[in-house]
């Protein structure tokens, strides 16, 4: 089963779905849905519209180069058949998912990150420009009184042995 790729929005196309053409020259162009096919014909770069993978990658949204994604890559050339290759290979892709999972929910915090770096001083600055609309506090002395107090425990307890 042949996995292929839209040449618009780099979904994956499964057998029997999506919609191909083929322009004069013999490039073949696949489509996962008619949405890509229609913004194909109208010539739109996809490198431009927000929903892409072209786009996330271009802008930093996705993760764009990473050693998991070598795995996922066609390969041409044909090998032949071992059986221990194929089940090391079997047992090697839920770890290498797994990596690849973590690697990812650890771009995006990075990514969230600079989002909230931002949110922060954009509001330490408003506060700074209007701090004089907020309530003013009573002052009051910071410094709290301290107040010793002597532990009597021995004279006590003489007093009650003297009874």
């Amino acid at each position: 089963m042949r996995l292929e790729k839209c040449w618009f929005c780099s979904s994956t196309i499964y057998p029997g779905h999506g919609i191909q053409f083929v322009r004069n020259d013999a490039k073949i162009f696949r489509f996962c849905r008619s949405k890509c096919h229609k913004n194909f014909k109208m010539k739109r770069n996809p490198r431009k519209v927000k929903w892409t993978k072209a786009y996330r990658r271009l802008h930093g949204k996705d993760m764009t180069q990473d050693t998991t994604f070598e795995f996922e890559r066609k390969r041409n050339r044909p090998e032949r058949y071992d059986r221990n290759v194929t089940e090391r290979t079997l047992k090697a892709i839920p770890l290498i998912t797994k990596i690849r999972h973590d690697r990812q929910k650890k771009h995006i915090t990075d990514r969230q990150m600079k989002g909230k770096i931002k949110e922060r001083e954009f509001d330490a600055k408003e506060l700074e420009q209007s701090i004089d609309m907020l309530p003013k506090k009573l002052e009051v002395s910071t410094e709290k009184s301290k107040v010793k107090v002597k532990v009597v425990k021995q004279q006590a307890e003489d007093n009650l042995m003297e009874e």
